[in-house]
């Protein structure tokens, strides 16, 4: 599948700002063969002072900018083209959940890949004893380590209500299990606690989800928001697995990848400080389109639309 991507992020400001500085994690992933990036462009109004990229320790593309004083509007425009293939697994090839320790024990290196650091919990993941309760019932039963990931993943999303109101970006991952409520990033990080608990390392990916409208509805472009879904460890031959929890899928070729870290501080679109006197109002729109546009064909029976935004 091949895309046109387009992100609109906007920030308005009570006062005029002081001069700051921004990380963006936005650029989808260069992950061949499973996804390429044929273009991208960023661009920012007003023109930041200073820009550079770089790459961080897990692979993610940032672009970091230095903005002038006097701000009072600062709008982020991306728009990429992304071709993204199928590779999901047909044979699970992943060991039983209870040799998954003994595999890891052998994995020695510490690189950025490494499974090692996304078994224990991180800043907003800590360890939660609901939540790993819950992952050990959920699991029950599953013979591989692929089929525990799926099995979570499918509790969660049978269990959680998708509500964009109930949580804020700092909701911690207790406090929406709780709840039973929230959006994308709580969906993932509850699962990522869950699957640690079990000796499942698991990390945070940040990107972008294709949705569809449901039958008989106009696609509203600029309504889809950004992704959130796990990455799970399941064993030396398997490698990593990739599962959506929101739409209790593995992900496949409507997610596009902008990175991955230990939680959703390791990935948040935008990060860093801006002096600033007074509030503040943001906004972001997502579009992910097929092309070339695809053809109008009869319809098929109606199925759930996915269900972005994190």
């Amino acid at each position: 599948m091949q895309y046109d991507l387009r992100l609109m992020i906007r920030y308005e400001f009570d006062r005029p700002t002081g001069a700051g500085r921004q990380q963006l994690r936005i650029q989808p992933a260069q992950m061949p063969p499973q996804q390429s990036l044929l273009s991208c462009e960023i661009t920012l109004t007003p023109e930041p002072a200073e820009r550079r990229d770089f790459t961080d320790f897990f692979g993610t593309r940032v672009l970091e900018v230095v903005m002038p004083p006097g701000l009072k509007r600062i709008e982020i425009a991306m728009k990429a083209r992304v071709v993204r293939l199928s590779l999901v697994q047909e044979l699970d090839i992943s060991p039983p959940l209870a040799r998954l320790r003994a595999e890891l024990e052998e994995v020695t290196e510490i690189g950025a890949a490494s499974p090692h650091h996304f078994l224990w919990p991180s800043p907003r993941i800590p360890a939660d004893a609901a939540i790993a309760a819950f992952a050990r019932k959920a699991v029950e039963g599953a013979e591989t380590t692929r089929a525990a990931i799926g099995a979570l993943g499918n509790a969660l999303h049978d269990f959680m209500t998708f509500d964009a109101k109930a949580t804020e970006v700092d909701t911690p991952p207790a406090v929406a299990f709780a709840l039973k409520r929230g959006v994308c990033q709580d969906f993932a990080q509850i699962m990522i606690a869950g699957l640690r608990s079990l000796g499942i390392p698991a990390a945070y990916v940040g990107g972008f989800l294709r949705t569809l409208p449901p039958p008989g509805k106009s696609r509203l472009e600029g309504a889809d928001a950004m992704h959130a879904w796990v990455r799970a460890w399941a064993g030396a031959e398997a490698g990593w697995i990739d599962h959506d929890p929101t739409n209790a899928c593995f992900v496949d070729t409507d997610h596009i990848a902008v990175g991955h870290g230990r939680d959703y501080s390791d990935v948040a679109p935008v990060t860093g400080a801006l002096r600033m006197d007074g509030g503040q109002k943001g906004s972001h729109s997502v579009d992910l389109v097929e092309f070339p546009p695809v053809v109008a064909s009869p319809a098929p029976p109606p199925r759930p639309a996915p269900r972005a935004g994190g």
